[in-house]
C-alpha cells in the first residue's frame, strides 16, 4: 500500500510550519513524502537558543545525566567536564549499532520531521544547529541510511546515532538509490568501493586501462602497482579500520600501503584534477592522477611527513587541484608538498605556507603549525575546511574539491573546547574555520556537550512510522465503508443494523460513524423501511430478503466502529508525542532540570497493538463478506459469481488469496507489547516495544489492502451480474476501472487495479 496511500500534494501547500507544538499527522506524512518543505517557526528557534543557554548554565552545577556522566549501568560514572564532547561523540558511535535491511526513504523522513518538530518544543538543551540540519535534509531530499533493528520501544537510539553521524559528516547522506557526501573510507581507499546500501565492501573490477575511482590510468610494472586489468579488492586490515570507524582512520594503518612481507594491494582512487599518493613498500610508493593519465613510483621518504614522521615510513594521500598546491608539516620540523601542475614531491620545513584553499585562480595560503599532538585545519575546495590531526601517530590526508578529508578523532569536533577535550597538544592554536557542504547537502553540525544524549533521547523513528501506518490505515478504514456498502447491496442485505436510532441507543462514536457512512454511500434512511426487496433487485437495502443477515453484514457497524475508534486513539497519541519534549534529562519552563522516564513509549505501542488487534476484527468481517458473495443461497447469483460452463471456478480462488493475506494479518495482531526484556546491567528492565508494534501496523496495512481488493472485485462481479446496474458514485468507479470479463481467467491483476483503487474510494 506504500506507493498508493501518499498523501495527495495540494496547490500552494508547498510548507509545513514546525514549531514544537501543532505538527498534525497529515502534515507530518506530507514531509514524510517529500510533498512540502519544513519551516521553523522564529519564535520556537529562539525558545531553542534560551533552552541551549538554560542547558548550559545547569550542566556547569555537574548534575546531567549523559553529559556529566555515562548512560545506562553507567549512568554512575562521572565524565570530566573537559570531556564531555568526546564523551558525546564516542556515544553516538558506540550506539550506530543498528541491523538488518536499511529503512526505506519515506520513514527516515518522518523521523526526521518528527525529530526536528521535538526538539522545536525546548525540552532537551541540544544546540539549534541540530534542528537546522534536520530540516535542511528534509528540504534537500537526503537522508541517512538507518537499519531496521535495534530499538526496544525506549528510544531509537541505534537510528538517532546514525542519524546523528550522518549529520556530523561521519556517515554519508543518501537519496533515492545514490549515496551522497562523506565516504569515510581507509587512507587510499576513498572510492567506489561499497555497495549502494553504503553497508558492505565489494570488489572494484578494472579492465584494461581503467583505474578504480572511474580514472584512466596506464598499467604498471614498478612496486606496488596492480596491473591494471586485474580486479581491485580491499583488504582486511582496510575494511577493519573503517568498520571501526573513523577515529581508527586517523592512527596509521597498513591498509594504506603495502608492507614489506605484504603482497597486499589496495584501490587507488583517481577523481578528475586530483592525485593521490600512497606509498607500497620500502621505499617506494604510486601517483595516480586522472590528468595526466598515469601510474608512477615515489620515494616513499618523500611521503612520510604528516602521519608518523620523517622516520616513519607512512604516507598519505595528498591531492591537488588544477593550481593547487597542497603542504603538510611531517612530523617535527619537515613536511611535504604536492602540486598537480609540477607533480612534484618537495620537503619544506614545519612553518611553511602550503597553498592548501586555493582553487584554479587563487594563489592564496594558509599557515599550517606543526608539532607534536597539534592539528591542523586544511582548506579542501571553495569554502571547505577540515581540521585533521597531526604530529606522531596521526595520519592526515586532505582533499580538493570533490573528496573529502578523513575524519578527525573522537575530540576534535567542536570548536572552542580545550587541549584535553580535542586531543589537541599543549600550545596548539587552532583556527576553527566554518564547514560547507557540498552542493545539495546540509551543512554538517558542530558535536558540543550534551548534544548527543539530547538527540538520542527520542522514539522518532517509532513515532514516524506510526505516522505513517496511521495514515495507512486510515485511507483503507475509509474505502472499507464503500466497499462494505457495495457488498451489502449485492446480497440486498437488511438496513436495519445500520438503523440510527440502533446506534443512538448504544452511542459509541466509532460504529454510528460506520452505520452511517454506509447509509450515505447507499442513500439509504435513518430509519430504512421495512418492506423486504425482491431477489435480485438492485438498489439501496431495507429490511431484506431475511430476518437478519450473517455477521459480516449485521455486525459491521460494531466491528469497524471499533476499528475507527482505535485509528482515532492512534492519531491523538501520536500527535501528543510529536508536539512534546520527552528528553531525559528534560528541561522544564520552570527552569530546572528532571530526570524521568518519558522515553517508555509504552501509550503509543499499547496503541499500535490496538489498532492492529481492531484492524484484524474488521479483516475478518471482509474475508466472511467475500465468502457470502459466492453463496447462491445469500446472493440468487450463480455459485462464486461464475458465468462459464459448468464447474467454473469464478472467484473461488478469491477466497484462498484473502485469507492467506489475513494470515499475516493475524500474525501482525499478536501485541509486540507483551515483550519483555532486561538490559544494561538490570537496570533496565522493561520495554515497550512500540518500533515493533509500528512495523506490525505496516504489514498489517499490506496485507489488509489485500483483503479488500478482493472483497470489492467480487462485490462489483456480483452487481454486475444483477439485472439493473446500481447507481451509487462507489459502483462506477470501480466498475469503470474493473474488468467486466466474467469467464474464467487469472484475478491477479484485477485485485492490483482493486488495490489501487482504495485511496480513491476513501475520498468519496
Amino acid at each position: 500500500m506504500d506507493p498508493t496511500t501518499r498523501v495527495p500534494p495540494k496547490a500552494g501547500d508547498t510548507r509545513v510550519v514546525l514549531d514544537g507544538t501543532g505538527l498534525g499527522l497529515p502534515a507530518l506524512v506530507r514531509l514524510a513524502d517529500g510533498a512540502a518543505d519544513p519551516a521553523v517557526d522564529p519564535g520556537a528557534l529562539h525558545r531553542l537558543h534560551r533552552a541551549r543557554e538554560q542547558a548550559d548554565r545547569l550542566a556547569a552545577t555537574g548534575r546531567w545525566y549523559g553529559r556529566g556522566t555515562g548512560v545506562g549501568a553507567h549512568r554512575s560514572v562521572r565524565v570530566d567536564p573537559a570531556e564531555e564532547t568526546a564523551h558525546g561523540l564516542r556515544l553516538l558511535r558506540s550506539h550506530a549499532g543498528g541491523a538488518g535491511p536499511l529503512l526505506p526513504p519515506r520513514q527516515i523522513r518522518a523521523m526526521l520531521a518528527v525529530r526536528a518538530n521535538q526538539l522545536l518544543a525546548g525540552g532537551s538543551g541540544i544546540h539549534p544547529s541540530f534542528v537546522t540540519a534536520l530540516t535542511e535534509a528534509l528540504r534537500l531530499r537526503v537522508h541517512p541510511a538507518v537499519n531496521e533493528y535495534g530499538a526496544i520501544g525506549t528510544a531509537d537510539l541505534t537510528a538517532l546515532a546514525q542519524t546523528g553521524l550522518t549529520l556530523l559528516g561521519e556517515r554519508p547522506w543518501t537519496t533515492a538509490g545514490e549515496t551522497r557526501g562523506a565516504e569515510w573510507l581507509p587512507t587510499g581507499l576513498r572510492g567506489p568501493a561499497r555497495t549502494e546500501d553504503g553497508a558492505r565492501w565489494v570488489e572494484m573490477p578494472a579492465g584494461p586501462g581503467a583505474g578504480v575511482g572511474g580514472a584512466q590510468v596506464s598499467a604498471g610494472t614498478g612496486p606496488g602497482v596492480r596491473r591494471a586489468e586485474e580486479p581491485v579488492r580491499a583488504e582486511p586490515a582496510a575494511r577493519q579500520a573503517w568498520e571501526e570507524g573513523p577515529s581508527r582512520l586517523a592512527q596509521p594503518s597498513p591498509a594504506g600501503a603495502r608492507a614489506a612481507d605484504s603482497d597486499s594491494e589496495v584501490p587507488l582512487p583517481a577523481e578528475p584534477g586530483c592525485a593521490e599518493r600512497l606509498p607500497a613498500g620500502p621505499g617506494a610508493g604510486v601517483s595516480v592522477s586522472a590528468e595526466p593519465a598515469s601510474v608512477e613510483p615515489l620515494s616513499a621518504g618523500s611521503l612520510a611527513g604528516g602521519a608518523r614522521g620523517a622516520d616513519s615510513g607512512s604516507a598519505v594521500p595528498l591531492p591537488a587541484g588544477p593550481g593547487c598546491g597542497e603542504r603538510l608539516p611531517a612530523g617535527p620540523g619537515a613536511g611535504v608538498s604536492v602540486s598537480a601542475e609540477s607533480g612534484a614531491v618537495e620537503p619544506l620545513s614545519a612553518g611553511s605556507l602550503a597553498g592548501g584553499a586555493c582553487g584554479a585562480d587563487s594563489g592564496s595560503a594558509v599557515p599550517l603549525p606543526a608539532g607534536p599532538g597539534c592539528g591542523e585545519r586544511l582548506p579542501a575546495g571553495p569554502g571547505r575546511a577540515e581540521l585533521l590531526p597531526a604530529g606522531p601517530g596521526a595520519g592526515v590526508s586532505v582533499s580538493a574539491e570533490a573528496a573529502s578529508a578523513e575524519p578527525p578523532p573522537a575530540g576534535s569536533l567542536a570548536g572552542g573546547v580545550g587541549p584535553a577535550a580535542s586531543g589537541l597538544g599543549e600550545g596548539c592554536a587552532v583556527e576553527f574555520c566554518p564547514v560547507e557542504p557540498r552542493p545539495g547537502l546540509p551543512v554538517p553540525v558542530t558535536l558540543r556537550p550534551g548534544d548527543a544524549l539530547a538527540l538520542l533521547s527520542s522514539n522518532a523513528l517509532a513515532l514516524g512510522q506510526a505516522a505513517l501506518g496511521w495514515y495507512e490505515v486510515d485511507v483503507l478504514l475509509r474505502a472499507t465503508h464503500a466497499v462494505a456498502a457495495l457488498s451489502l447491496a449485492a446480497v440486498s442485505g437488511s438496513a436495519e443494523a445500520y438503523a440510527a436510532p440502533v446506534h443512538a441507543l448504544r452511542p459509541y462514536p466509532g460504529p454510528a460513524r460506520a452505520a452511517a457512512e454506509v447509509r450515505r454511500l447507499l442513500g439509504m434512511p435513518d430509519r430504512p423501511a421495512t418492506v423486504p426487496a425482491a431477489p435480485g433487485q438492485a438498489g439501496p437495502p431495507s429490511a431484506g430478503r431475511r430476518i437478519q443477515d450473517p455477521f459480516g453484514f449485521r455486525a459491521f457497524p460494531q466491528a469497524h466502529g471499533a476499528a475507527l475508534e482505535a485509528c482515532d486513539a492512534l492519531r491523538r497519541i501520536v500527535e501528543v508525542e510529536i508536539n512534546c519534549p520527552t528528553e531525559n534529562p528534560v528541561l522544564a519552563p520552570d527552569g530546572r532540570l528532571y530526570h524521568h522516564g518519558g522515553f517508555f513509549a509504552a501509550p503509543l505501542g499499547l496503541a499500535l497493538d490496538g489498532l492492529n488487534l481492531a484492524l484484524l476484527q474488521t479483516a475478518q468481517l471482509s474475508a466472511a463478506r467475500l465468502t457470502a458473495l459466492g453463496r447462491p443461497g445469500l446472493t440468487g447469483l450463480p455459485a462464486f459469481l461464475a458465468s462459464g460452463p459448468a464447474g467454473s471456478s469464478g472467484t473461488m480462488i478469491l477466497e484462498y488469496t484473502a485469507n492467506s493475506a489475513l494470515a499475516e494479518l493475524r500474525s501482525c495482531a499478536a501485541p509486540a507489547s507483551t515483550g519483555h526484556a532486561v538490559l544494561s546491567g538490570g537496570l533496565e528492565e522493561a520495554a515497550s516495544f512500540a518500533g515493533q508494534a509500528a512495523r506490525q501496523t505496516a504489514r498489517a496495512a499490506d496485507a489488509y489492502a489485500t483483503v479488500l481488493a478482493c472483497e470489492l472485485v467480487a462485490a462489483v462481479r456480483a452487481l454486475r451480474l444483477h439485472p439493473v446496474a446500481p447507481p451509487y458514485p462507489a459502483f462506477a468507479l470501480a466498475a469503470a476501472a474493473l474488468p467486466t470479463g466474467t469467464e474464467d481467467r487469472p484475478l491477479t491483476g484485477d485485485i492490483t487495479t482493486a488495490a489501487g483503487l482504495l485511496p480513491g474510494l476513501a475520498q468519496l
